[in-house]
C-alpha cells in the first residue's frame, strides 16, 4: 500500500482513497505572469510521477490542476507591457505547457482557469457571510475571519500568535481589517483593473478561494489528496483548508508537500543571483537529465542543483540509453526467462511505496541497466531482453523514457535508426572477415558524430561523440 507523508498529522500514513480504485488528486499550477523557474518544475515532476505511478499500480486517478490566470502580479505584469491581463496570462500559460510537456509533466485530467469559476467562487463566499466566517469593508472586499475557525494554525503547526507575529511577510497589511491574519475572499475593483459584478462591490476573487472553489467543484467533498510545494502551506494552504472547513465542507483526505531547493550552496531566489529558468536549464542540460535529478532527490528533502548532480544525472540518463542502443541490435524475440523480472518490480513497488521513494526507485532502474549489459556481455540475450523489458516498463513510470527516434538524433541529423542499421552492416562485415568495410562504417558513423564500442560479447554500443 502506498504511504505518504501528511502535512497536517505529520505522520506517513496509508493512502486510503475514498472510491476502490481511484484516486482523486488536486495540485495547485502556476500563477502565469512570468516563465516557469527550476521549483515549478520540481513541484510539477513530483506529482508527475505520483500520477504516473498511481495509474502504474491500476489506480484511475483524476488528477486537476489549476491555472491562476487573474491575480496581482498579472495585473502588474499586464500595465508594465501596456497589454491586457488576459494577454499577458496567455502567454505564459502557453510557455508553461510547452516547457512542462518538454520534461515529459503529462496533462492533468482538468486544468481549470480562475476566470472560469468565479461565480462558483462568489456563492462560496456568500456560504461563508452567511455563517458569520467572513465580513464585509466598504469599498475594499469581503474578508474571511480567521478567529471564527478554531483550526487555524494547524495545517501549518503554529499558533494563530505566531502566525500573526510574522503576518507582515506573507499576508497583506489592511488597518480596517478585524486581524491581521484575515485575508481577502473579493477584492474591490480598481480604476482599469479586471472586475466582476457580485452583491457586494465590483471586483475579483481573492487568491486562495479559488483553489477551494476548483477542487471542490470538480472533486467533490473529501477529495484524497491536496497537493502543491512547501511554500504554499502558509498562507494559501492553510487559508483553503479555512475557507472550506468554515463553509462546513470536508476538504482534502491528505496533504502532501513538495521541498524547495537550492541552487549552488544557496536558496534560489533573484536577490541571491542564481535564480534559474526553466527553459534556460532545458537547454544547457536537457529534459531527462533534469527529471532524472529530481527524482533522485526524495520530494520531500531540499534538493541541491550544482552542476556536479546534473552531470551525474546528464550520466545516468547516457547509462539508459547505452544499454537501449545496445539492445536495439538484437532480433526481436520472446523476453523473459530468468524470473528476476518480478523480482525488479517488487522492488521498484516497494520502494515507491513508502512515500514515493523515488531515489530508490530509480536505483531499480539502473540495478535492471547493470544487469542487463552483464547478460549481453555473458552472452544471455534471452535474459537482457527481460531486463531491457523492465527497463523500459520503469522508466515509463518515472517518465524517463527517451523521446520518438530514442531520443538518439544527432545534430548532423542522423537518426537513431539509420545508425543502428550501419552498426549492423559493419557487425555483419566483420563477421564476414570485411575488414575494410567495416572500418569504413566506422569512419562513416565517426563523421556524423557517432563513436563505437565493442564490447567482450561481440556487440557494438554507439554513443555520441564527445
Amino acid at each position: 500500500m502506498l504511504r505518504l507523508y501528511d502535512t497536517l498529522t505529520r505522520q506517513v500514513t496509508d493512502l486510503r482513497p475514498r472510491r476502490s480504485g481511484e484516486v482523486s488528486l488536486y495540485v495547485c499550477g502556476p500563477t502565469v505572469y512570468d516563465v516557469p523557474h527550476l521549483g515549478h518544475a520540481r513541484t510539477a515532476v513530483t506529482y508527475d510521477v505520483l500520477n504516473r505511478y498511481l495509474t502504474w499500480r491500476g489506480f484511475d486517478v483524476n488528477l486537476v490542476s489549476n491555472i491562476t490566470d487573474i491575480d496581482d502580479k498579472i495585473i502588474a505584469r499586464a500595465a508594465e507591457e501596456g497589454i491586457s491581463e488576459e494577454e499577458v496570462s496567455k502567454r505564459y500559460e502557453k510557455v508553461y505547457l510547452d516547457e512542462m510537456g518538454a520534461l515529459s509533466v503529462g496533462n492533468p485530467r482538468v486544468r481549470p482557469r480562475a476566470t472560469e469559476y468565479v461565480t462558483e467562487m462568489k456563492t462560496f463566499i456568500s456560504e461563508l457571510l452567511d455563517r458569520g466566517a467572513a465580513y464585509l469593508i466598504k469599498d475594499l472586499g469581503v474578508y474571511f475571519e480567521v478567529s471564527r475557525y478554531p483550526e487555524y494554525g494547524r495545517l501549518a503547526h503554529r499558533s494563530v500568535a505566531d502566525l500573526r507575529e510574522g503576518a507582515g511577510a506573507r499576508v497583506a497589511v489592511e488597518e480596517r481589517k478585524r486581524d491581521p491574519l484575515d485575508f481577502a475572499l473579493w477584492k474591490a475593483a480598481k480604476p482599469n483593473e479586471p472586475s466582476w459584478e457580485s452583491p457586494w462591490m465590483a471586483g475579483r476573487p481573492g487568491w486562495h478561494i479559488e483553489c477551494v472553489a476548483m477542487s471542490l467543484g470538480l472533486l467533490g467533498e473529501g477529495f484524497d489528496i491536496h497537493g502543491g510545494g512547501s511554500d504554499l502551506v502558509f498562507p494559501h494552504h492553510e487559508n483553503e483548508r479555512a475557507e472550506a472547513e468554515a463553509a462546513g465542507r470536508r476538504f482534502a483526505g491528505l496533504w502532501m508537500h513538495s521541498a524547495m531547493l537550492n541552487v549552488d550552496g544557496e536558496k534560489m531566489a533573484k536577490s541571491a543571483g542564481n535564480f534559474r529558468t526553466l527553459g534556460d536549464a532545458l537547454a544547457a542540460h536537457g529534459p531527462r537529465a533534469l527529471r532524472l535529478a529530481f527524482l533522485q532527490s526524495h520530494y520531500r528533502s531540499t534538493m541541491e542543483v550544482d552542476g556536479s548532480v546534473l552531470a551525474g544525472a546528464a550520466a545516468g540518463v547516457g547509462r539508459i540509453d547505452a544499454f537501449t542502443r545496445r539492445m536495439r541490435v538484437l532480433d526481436e524475440g520472446d523476453r523473459g526467462i530468468s524470473g528476476f523480472a518480478e523480482e525488479m518490480r517488487a522492488a521498484f513497488t516497494e520502494a515507491m511505496n513508502a512515500d514515493l521513494g523515488t531515489p530508490a526507485g530509480v536505483a531499480v532502474v539502473f540495478d535492471a541497466v547493470r544487469r542487463g549489459n552483464t547478460c549481453l556481455d555473458e552472452d544471455r540475450p534471452e535474459e537482457a531482453k527481460e531486463a531491457f523489458a523492465v527497463v523500459q516498463e520503469l522508466s515509463r513510470t518515472l517518465g524517463l523514457e527517451a523521446k520518438a527516434d530514442n531520443g538518439n538524433s544527432l545534430s548532423s541529423g542522423v537518426s537513431a535508426h539509420e545508425i543502428n542499421r550501419l552498426v549492423a552492416e559493419r557487425k555483419m562485415a566483420r563477421a564476414s572477415r570485411e575488414f575494410a568495410k567495416a572500418d569504413a562504417i566506422r569512419e562513416r558513423l565517426r563523421s556524423l558524430g557517432v563513436d563505437l564500442e565493442d564490447t567482450p560479447s561481440g556487440e557494438t554500443v554507439w554513443r555520441p561523440a564527445r
